[in-house]
């Protein structure tokens, strides 16, 4: 694969050549990884920056006719939307649906959308493990707005928070009421709270269900990054269209007083640092994985952790010793 000729017509805004570059970003090859590596620092300067959003929520909440009629807003206004969908694999054969995409049918035939679903694997925290790879892809071929859907929502599904410039929580009416708004720990990571399906008989509570979520937000404590009244709870509707350019300008206003005030530029090196970190742990876990050694003694501290012969953490212990080479 010529990786120069590749890099060039992804920046070039080819979106055949963005689809492949993504595959090649997202295989676990090791050929294909070095590949992947080398087309990272091609792109790296372009100096090409989206406005980056999460978006997660609970199952059935609408993520997905959500980003399409949010999408079909952006692209009227004359922006180029990304749409990375991260699907759940299954724990048992490791595959996944990956049918966001026909969920999106009006927005996956706009040119200047482009939408990619992705199987978690084993990845835990809502996204792949090469998601932020993508979404700088996404930035190099020129689109104005990536929006990055999570699998789902709860305390772990947060990662998506460490690659956005924007985390939106979407929620349905009646989602519960001020206390258990402030439960959630993935509150305190939110920007905006959104209220989906404020419509037709919905309405009156999810307005109500609105100022319970405006009124725990108010009792969490005040971030630094945020302006007055941030972050807040917001209603709208992606079935019939409502809140929709409201719920916009208020991104824009979030995202236009972080970059004035540094937090932008702060925020995204704190996150690459992240990120980099990471992935070394990640690279460890493998090294780990790939070692027969290394496995061989895994399954024998295994087969005894199992039997009772000896407890998990004393195993860790042995198991880390002999990686560290004290024993």
């Amino acid at each position: 694969m010529d990786i120069e000729d590749l890099a060039r017509r992804v920046m070039d805004g080819e979106r055949r050549a963005l689809a492949r570059a993504i595959t090649l970003v997202e295989s676990s090859r090791e050929d294909h990884r070095a590949q992947a590596t080398t087309l990272g620092k091609r792109i790296a300067g372009c100096g090409r920056q989206a406005l980056r959003l999460g978006l997660s929520g609970t199952p059935g909440v609408g993520k997905s006719t959500f980003i399409e009629a949010f999408g079909l807003m952006l692209v009227e206004q004359g922006l180029k939307v990304a749409v990375l969908a991260v699907d759940p694999s299954s724990a048992r054969s490791g595959g996944s649906i990956l049918g966001d995409k026909t969920r999106m049918e009006e927005l996956s035939r706009k040119r200047e959308a482009f939408i990619r679903p992705s199987p978690s694997q084993s990845q835990l925290g809502g996204v792949a493990r090469r998601t932020r790879e993508v979404v700088t892809l996404c930035e190099a071929a020129g689109y104005d707005v990536v929006l990055i859907e999570t699998v789902g929502v709860g305390q772990s599904e947060t990662m998506v928070a460490d690659m956005s410039d924007l985390f939106l929580l979407l929620l349905a009416p009646a989602g519960g009421d001020e206390l258990q708004g402030v439960k959630r720990g993935i509150m305190e990571i939110a920007d905006m709270i959104l209220i989906n399906k404020a419509d037709g008989e919905l309405k009156p509570v999810a307005n109500r269900t609105c100022a319970d979520y405006a009124g725990a937000l108010r009792l969490l404590r005040k971030r630094p990054e945020d302006p007055e009244d941030f972050p807040k709870a917001m209603t709208v509707s992606a079935v019939a269209g409502n809140g929709l350019e409201v719920a916009w300008d208020e991104m824009n206003t979030l995202a236009d007083w972080r970059r004035e005030n540094g937090y932008w530029d702060a925020r995204r090196a704190n996150q690459a640092r992240k990120w980099f970190e990471e992935e070394v742990r990640m690279g460890l876990l493998a090294r780990l994985s790939n070692s027969s050694e290394m496995r061989s003694q895994m399954d024998r501290l295994g087969i005894r952790v199992a039997g009772g012969e000896l407890a998990p953490a004393a195993a860790a212990h042995e198991m880390l010793s002999l990686l560290s080479g004290d024993t």
